[in-house]
């Protein structure tokens, strides 16, 4: 079986904005998924009907996987933990809940994340492993 990969915000977002990792997205081996919260950030971030058009045409190519109930629950859980272990404020907890949200659901399908925020994954993965590959 074919190894799922899905694509952080934080490499979609670079991509678009510089270029610099269309080589390594193409040579990608497995099967491409998206992440809904991912999605969801990006369209929170467009700023034209161009980009909008794209967005909607990667969901429409790439089968988009969502948290569940149970992601939500744990997300909030482990969120818990790492403000009672790291004494983050509000405002990055609420920083934080995306990431964990995909961290989970990519975990939850036993997909590889390929991100280029290796700050706030490699906290997240103390607290559940994933599969991640960070460029």
């Amino acid at each position: 079986m074919s190894d799922v990969v899905l694509f952080d915000t934080s490499v979609l977002v670079d991509e678009a904005r510089t270029g610099r990792h269309r080589k390594r997205i193409e040579a990608v081996e497995g099967l491409v998924r998206m992440s809904s919260v991912v999605l969801a950030e990006l369209l929170r971030g467009v700023s034209g009907a161009a980009e909008h058009k794209f967005l909607r045409t990667l969901a429409r190519n790439h089968p988009i996987l969502t948290a569940t109930q149970e992601n939500w629950l744990e997300s909030g859980e482990i969120l818990a933990k790492i403000r009672a272990d790291q004494g983050f404020e509000p405002h990055k907890l609420r920083d934080l809940h995306f990431d964990v949200l995909i961290a989970l659901t990519t975990r939850s399908h036993g997909a590889r994340l390929i991100t280029t925020n290796r700050a706030d994954f490699e906290i997240i993965s103390r607290y559940r492993q994933i599969k991640l590959e960070v460029w």
